[in-house]
């Protein structure tokens, strides 16, 4: 009798604990490994389950507990793949090195609030809000509502009492602008990017700036709405490409669209760069595998993934002893990588 006691006692799995009371394993896994942001009386509840039910981990199912008792929230919605990628390596290399694990959630403008309770039931320590989320209203109230650690990346419109990191979206299209200027080129058309991300319109008033303070007016029916994907980068230079009167120069808000500009422009046989320069921004790997490789504003969309990471993790840890990080909002270096679909006009 006293065997088969103990056989039962070492059956108990931690799945049924969590079902026993009704929470998640992953809030089972936390009590076990000490993670001081589990709720006092959640705690109550797990250790009173493990005693009632004689739940007993092994040691080396303890450890890995431990070892992933950091479990980090990744919501996308983003219609760059390339960037997304680009996203994920930073994320990933910079949670493999601190032995956390990422939970990834998909969702839509419609979903947004559902889907960071499911990540909070699940037991997440934190954040990370990539664009266009990063300036989503309905995401960053239910977040404050929920008092839980988060940090935005690449927002044009970062939390005064929060942690962002991003680039210097005007001054970088200011730049990429005054490049183009500089190789001769007066004639300019503008591809806008996704009307939800504030960094859409923080690169069009750089560009629009660095036109004005080289005394050019911004032709209104140079500049067209894109939404940031490859698609809407095509409608977008179709419509400039194919009028009487065409730019001599593109520039599109993301790789994506430079690269279905530079596609349209092969359809139309226009040499690129010798009839048409085209440039891009982010310097996505697709800026250097498609011919001509792109001219781009390169931001450092991983490293900025990786410092998201350090800082929120961070957080996190200072929370489970009472503290907070100060409001921070860290810049990372743009710059301008030429390539071979520039040219002086």
């Amino acid at each position: 009798m006293e065997k088969t006691r103990r056989r039962r006692r070492n059956a108990v799995t931690m799945h049924e604990v969590a079902r026993h009371i009704g929470v998640a394993p992953m809030t089972v896994s936390r009590v076990l490994s000490g993670d001081a942001n589990v709720k006092p009386e959640t705690r109550q509840r797990v250790e009173a389950a493990i005693k009632e039910l004689g739940y007993t981990p092994n040691v080396s199912a303890r450890n890995l507990a431990k070892a992933a008792s950091v479990h980090i929230g990744l919501l996308y919605n983003n219609p760059s793949s390339a960037y997304m990628n680009e996203l994920l390596v930073g994320v990933l290399e910079q949670s493999s090195h601190a032995g956390c694990q990422i939970v990834l959630e998909k969702c839509s403008a419609r979903s947004e609030r559902t889907v960071i309770e499911k990540l909070l039931r699940d037991g997440v320590g934190g954040i990370i809000l990539p664009p266009p989320l990063s300036d989503s209203k309905v995401a960053l109230e239910a977040l404050r509502a929920a008092k839980v650690p988060f940090i935005a990346v690449a927002t044009g419109r970062p939390e005064p009492e929060g942690l962002s990191v991003r680039i210097n979206d005007y001054e970088a299209a200011a730049a990429m602008t005054r490049y183009l200027l500089s190789l001769g080129h007066r004639r300019i058309g503008f591809i806008v990017g996704a009307p939800n991300q504030t960094a859409s319109g923080q690169r069009y008033a750089g560009f629009a700036a660095a036109m004005h303070g080289a005394k050019l007016q911004v032709r209104r029916d140079w500049v067209k709405q894109g939404s940031f994907t490859y698609r809407s980068g095509l409608l977008a230079a179709e419509e400039l490409l194919t009028a009487a009167d065409h730019p001599s120069a593109i520039f599109a808000s993301n790789d994506d669209m430079a690269a279905a500009a530079v596609a349209v422009a092969h359809r139309l046989r226009l040499d690129v760069p010798a009839d048409l320069t085209i440039v891009g921004f982010d310097d996505t790997p697709l800026a250097t595998t498609i011919w001509p490789a792109l001219t781009t504003v390169r931001q450092p969309v991983a490293a900025m993934a990786r410092k998201a990471m350090e800082l929120l993790l961070e957080e996190i840890r200072l929370r489970g002893t009472g503290r907070t990080l100060e409001p921070l909002q860290q810049f990372l270096n743009f710059s301008l990588v030429k390539r071979e679909s520039s040219a002086r006009i």
